[in-house]
């Protein structure tokens, strides 16, 4: 179990937040309760600061599901093409960042969808959800769903790589930055 008050505490004395307000409080707070939920399964406190790093780049600070910035303009996901650069006409909707890791592309809309059995093509919006979106964080993250690397590749008993862990989610974009986070993020949950 994660001390809570001794997590808030070390969020200021770690430089992530002057003083973290309800929202992020409740986003932070949903991501430890969903750590907390299977202590078996997710037993390396390196993964949860490298989620709750993640959540804090994706989301700009605000600890909370939120619509990409852009909505995708500029981006091949911005408009109704699939991965594969095919175009799509139904559902007459765009599958741009949305969450606490800005879940993309159709094809990752209908396999979250699938995974949590709602439907996401139909209902992208649901990825704004704090309930769906820290399970979409979690499933992508600790199985490998986004990239095909997981969390347990990068932190495990033999190796420990904040940097090349963004791979999870981005290739090596803002790589630096976010493992520096991650790092201050261990030190409060630990």
């Amino acid at each position: 179990m994660i001390n809570r008050i001794a997590f808030q505490n070390r969020l200021h004395t770690y430089n992530l937040f002057n003083k973290a307000n309800n929202q992020q409080l409740a986003g932070m707070n949903a991501i430890l309760d969903e750590w907390e939920s299977k202590p078996s399964l997710y037993v390396d406190k390196r993964w949860l600061a490298y989620m709750l790093a993640t959540t804090y780049h994706e989301t700009a600070k605000t600890m909370w599901p939120i619509e990409e910035f852009g909505k995708g303009k500029g981006r091949a996901y911005g408009l109704k093409i699939k991965q594969n650069k095919e175009p799509y006409q139904t559902p007459d909707k765009l599958y741009y960042g949305r969450g606490f890791v800005q879940l993309t592309w159709y094809e990752n809309y209908e396999k979250f969808g699938k995974l949590l059995k709602i439907d996401l093509l139909e209902n992208p919006s649901l990825a704004l959800s704090l309930q769906v979106s820290t399970k979409i964080m979690f499933a992508g993250m600790t199985k490998g769903l986004f990239t095909g690397v997981n969390l347990a590749r990068y932190f495990n008993d033999q190796r420990e790589d904040w940097v090349s862990a963004r791979k999870i989610i981005n290739g090596n974009d803002k790589a630096e930055l976010i493992a520096n986070y991650g790092k201050k993020f261990h030190n409060c949950v630990t």
